[in-house]
């Protein structure tokens, strides 16, 4: 049983799940139990390149990031669990829970971060009645999103990054993943407005 599992394992994913991991010493975030199934194969970043990013040296490779980013979560944050080599193939509910099936595994989760592309090949099963054509790019490039409000498609059931309707922009999908996570920090903190942040020690 999962807290809280994040399907997706490009910039906005991994954004979601360092967020979530950094608040591991918060009294409300510090029992939960976070996964990631970090399915990266269709993730545009791994044809990308990266010069115009603030805090990245240029000619950075989006390759690189998605490997950087997963030993990143590994050495910081090892509570989160990271799924491999497993694509997600249907989501469903019942009552208060999603259930997440993959083409090996079976999971349950109380919320739900879907951050996978926004390419027409997203064949999630479940997620058909909420996707439509994407509202920032060419109709022709046939681009979809999954209908929300600020991230929330229903209770418990968020998305990040370009599947939310945002562009293709590294820091754009990454800030969306970083949003998702501090809603869902403000959540487990009662509605209180919460963000996580590290401070140089004096």
């Amino acid at each position: 049983m999962y807290d809280a599992l994040i399907i997706g394992g490009g910039a906005a994913g991994l954004s979601c799940a360092l967020v979530l991991g950094s608040a591991k010493n918060k009294p409300f975030a510090k029992d939960k139990h976070i996964g990631i199934i970090a399915h990266q194969k269709t993730s545009h970043l791994q044809t990308a390149l990266f010069n115009n990013v603030l805090g990245l040296p240029p000619k950075t490779t989006g390759a690189s990031i998605l490997e950087s980013g997963k030993k990143q979560l590994t050495d910081l944050y090892p509570h989160i669990n990271q799924v491999e080599g497993e694509k997600v193939l249907e989501l469903s509910k019942s009552e208060d829970l999603f259930k997440i099936r993959t083409n090996k595994n079976t999971y349950i989760a109380k919320i739900i971060v879907v951050a996978v592309g926004y390419t027409n090949l997203m064949t999630i099963k479940g997620l058909e009645h909420y996707t439509e054509p994407h509202p920032r790019t060419p109709i022709e490039k046939n681009r979809i999103w999954l209908k929300n409000t600020d991230h929330l498609i229903e209770e418990n059931l968020y998305v990040a990054g370009t599947l939310a309707g945002w562009r293709s922009q590294f820091a754009i999908a990454s800030g969306s993943g970083a949003h998702v996570a501090t809603d869902i920090l403000t959540l487990w903190n009662g509605g209180k407005d919460t963000k996580v942040h590290d401070k140089v020690e004096a």
